[in-house]
């Protein structure tokens, strides 16, 4: 299918779809005129893409992860140091939460400090 069709199938832009084949996540062939196909195979990968993505994944995670994905759920097959890679994403991703915490309660400290509204 051509990208148009995939992004009609998959409701993601074509330009979406573009990034995700440089940054390795999605395969195309090219025609002679240069015009991207893509297989059919390549509807669930965009969907597997979508799913890791909302899980809060970089690209370059989910190029590693994407082989081990067995539908568009966040099922795994094990692959060797896939548990380790996603326990290291949800180490970063509490330390990230515990600063944005702290720039809350920072914020919330300023507006204590706000005289009452006149």
């Amino acid at each position: 299918m051509l990208i148009g069709e995939l992004s009609r199938r998959t409701g993601v832009s074509t330009r979406l779809l573009r990034y995700y084949e440089e940054q390795g996540l999605l395969d195309a062939e090219r025609d002679a005129n240069g015009y991207r196909r893509y297989g059919d195979d390549s509807v669930l990968t965009v969907r597997k893409i979508r799913v890791l993505l909302e899980a809060g994944l970089s690209t370059e995670v989910i190029r590693q992860v994407l082989p081990c994905t067995r539908s568009d759920q966040p099922e795994f097959d094990w692959c060797a140091g896939i548990r380790d890679l996603l326990d290291r994403e949800l180490m970063a991703l509490d330390a990230r939460i515990e600063g944005l915490q702290r720039n809350q309660e920072a914020l919330t400290g300023f507006l204590a400090l706000r005289p009452p509204d006149e």
